[in-house]
């Protein structure tokens, strides 16, 4: 997988290269990244990436035509899929990411000011938002994007179980993690954890991820066939609010 990124703040995406399990994935070969300036791209001698607007209005327009040439160049060896981060566009999700780590070409634009001119949409396959707000510059968007295509990139992360068992893979949230010591601050981690009993654990944790999806995202508990897991976990819950109530 080649992630291309075309942006006029190479330099942020130094945390992509430096840290964490991206960085490790780079060096080991299993995905790349091509950093591109925008600026290289230009045809005048400031190196002006964008313009003010026709019509009038505030702020600049990003032009369209480095884009085209950036475009252009990387289709000589192949094709990629392009992607425009952008408030604008549909909200980024997981499958969005798992469909995306399928992909071997990839191409972000980072935009910023009032945007890029709209011409350049022709050449967008996908334009992704990650959330209701607006920022200065596409930069952080596209490098989250990147880290949740990267998890679905075998070798990236150690324990493919890991990324399985994520939340939202499978429309549940995840259940609670703890670790040493046993007890902090007067709380101790569940006694079913340390029962030894895989059953019992992988049981009580579905029941807590059904339970946290339910309450926090029904939508998600809406969208998920139910397997046996579930139904034993829901009747259990079912049951010990019965006795409860009794």
């Amino acid at each position: 997988m080649t992630f291309n990124i075309v942006t006029i703040f190479p330099e942020m995406f130094d945390v992509l290269k430096n840290f964490g399990v991206f960085s490790r994935a780079l060096k080991s070969g299993i995905v790349n990244l091509n950093l591109i300036n925008l600026r290289d791209f230009t045809d005048d001698k400031h190196s002006m990436t964008e313009d003010y607007p026709f019509g009038g209005g505030s702020g600049l327009v990003m032009k369209a035509k480095p884009f085209f040439d950036i475009y252009e160049d990387i289709s000589k060896k192949e094709r990629p899929f392009v992607i425009y981060p952008s408030p604008q566009g549909e909200l980024f999700n997981n499958e969005m990411a798992k469909d995306l780590a399928k992909k071997k070409n990839l191409l972000f634009l980072c935009g910023r000011y009032e945007g890029i001119d709209e011409r350049v949409m022709e050449i967008v396959d996908m334009e992704a938002s990650i959330g209701d707000f607006v920022l200065n510059g596409a930069e952080q968007p596209a490098m989250i994007m990147i880290e949740a295509i990267g998890r679905f990139i075998y070798g990236i992360v150690g324990s493919q179980e890991s990324v399985e068992k994520d939340s939202f893979n499978n429309d549940l949230l995840d259940y609670s993690h703890y670790t040493r010591p046993r007890e902090l601050n007067g709380k101790k981690v569940p006694e079913y954890l340390l029962s030894g009993n895989h059953g019992v654990i992988e049981m009580e944790r579905r029941k807590e991820s059904l339970i946290r999806t339910m309450k926090r995202r029904p939508d998600l508990f809406m969208k998920r066939d139910l397997d046996k897991l579930d139904k034993e976990a829901l009747l259990s819950i079912f049951k010990e609010i019965y006795k409860d109530a009794e």
